[in-house]
């Protein structure tokens, strides 16, 4: 068993607009009286978003296990000899990430996940170590 590693994810613009147009709606509905759109809105922001701010991350485990994990929903374990490659992307397909500055993981024979690790290239590095044949397609490449 080896050292677990927990990376966290980097959170970009794109995080924060739904918190500041629910956290509007709540908001006005508070000054307005209208306090059913603000309760909807608090118990949204509450249930599924808060959970994903705070509980978004990627761990490498000490069994070679790459555990993509992001708020309630999402608890997904890749074995990491089976990573073929990594490459940079902004897309902006729904993801586990948290910010549009991600990385497109490819394993097993055409699976691929989404993520966005705060820092890159030392969440790379450890994956290499692990499984040297891993391709990584960095961004001076592109």
């Amino acid at each position: 068993m080896g050292e677990i590693k927990v990376y966290t994810s980097k959170k970009g613009i794109i995080v924060f607009i739904p918190l500041l147009i629910l956290t509007g709606v709540i908001i006005t509905g508070i000054i307005t009286g209208e306090y059913w759109p603000a309760v909807i809105c608090t118990l949204l922001l509450a249930i599924l978003i808060l959970p994903m701010l705070f509980n978004t991350n990627y761990t490498i485990t000490g069994d070679n296990k790459l555990i993509v994990k992001c708020g309630l929903l999402i608890n997904q374990s890749i074995d990491i000899v089976s990573i073929k490659k990594i490459t940079p992307t902004k897309s902006i397909l729904s993801s586990p990430a948290l910010s549009l500055d991600r990385l497109e993981v490819t394993y097993n024979k055409f699976d691929a996940v989404i993520i966005s690790p705060e820092n890159k290239e030392n969440f790379v590095a450890d994956l290499q170590n692990i499984n040297p044949a891993i391709e990584y397609v960095n961004k001076s490449q592109l």
